[in-house]
């Protein structure tokens, strides 16, 4: 199978897609070693790395520039690409056409709750740009809430709703960030009538195996593993200057050298 064939095949019921998510060349290089077919891009990582803010359209340069870097690795790479880095369906295409060109098989594109319509369009554009570029369309309906719980059937609507746009529009998977509720998870999924499912994993929601039961396709990291490096780097900070010898893994500057290498 080709990449892009490889990279969709990964998504399906029953043994989804883990998709670990770097923010430079080592990290991914790292997160490939360690068996992953498939490696994602986080935003946020990308852009704190660069010191711009997330979810501004502040980083398609570095963006794209990580893209070239990985886009010929050794595994399949997909691209947080936020909302496209643009208003205009042609500039988002033009912009999937690039990741494309570099060897990115999958690009996530977020609708910031703005009208379906107008995401709807810029999927319908990236897929006549790159038909070969696996999109996944992500709403935020249950992002920008507070939780799961205290949802009304109108979002939970709202959510149906837009997905279904978006999958009439060319998309080749859903995300739904935030989503943690077992049983609406299970209620997309049926609903959703066989397109994938993806969902962010959150240490405080359903483990990697409940999530499978459900019926998940792919399963994203997000920037938890960002988050968690900047925690170790600051707690291995507390143990040296209290004296004690940092625990856990410490990848060899050899280790590391390497890593960085074609």
């Amino acid at each position: 199978m080709t990449g892009p064939t490889a990279f969709a095949a990964l998504h399906r019921p029953g043994d989804p897609l883990l998709l670990p998510t770097a923010w430079d060349h080592a990290s991914a290089r790292l997160l490939a070693a360690q068996g992953f077919p498939a490696v994602g891009t986080t935003s946020l990582g990308v852009a704190a790395g660069a010191g711009l803010p997330d979810g501004t359209g502040a980083t398609r340069e570095e963006t794209l520039r990580l893209a070239l870097r990985l886009g010929s690795g050794p595994f399949l790479l997909s691209v947080d690409a936020e909302d496209g880095f643009g208003d205009d369906p042609a500039e988002v295409a033009a912009f999937a056409r690039e990741l494309w060109a570099v060897g990115a098989v999958g690009i996530n594109l977020e609708d910031g709750l703005l009208p379906a319509p107008r995401h709807a369009e810029k999927i319908a554009a990236v897929k006549d740009a790159a038909p070969g570029l696996f999109v996944n369309a992500r709403t935020d309906t249950h992002w920008t809430g507070a939780g799961d719980s205290g949802d009304s059937r109108a979002r939970y609507d709202e959510t149906l709703t837009r997905l279904h746009a978006y999958r009439d529009a060319g998309a080749d998977g859903v995300f739904v960030p935030g989503l943690t509720d077992p049983a609406l998870v299970a209620a997309l999924v049926r609903d959703l009538g066989g397109l994938p499912l993806n969902v962010l994993y959150s240490p405080a929601g359903p483990t990697v195996a409940e999530l499978t039961a459900l019926g998940v396709c792919r399963i994203s990291l997000g920037s938890l593993l960002y988050r968690r490096a900047l925690g170790a780097a600051a707690e291995a900070l507390a143990q040296v200057r209290a004296g004690r010898v940092p625990a856990g893994t410490t990848p060899s500057y050899a280790d590391v050298r390497a890593l960085s290498g074609g």
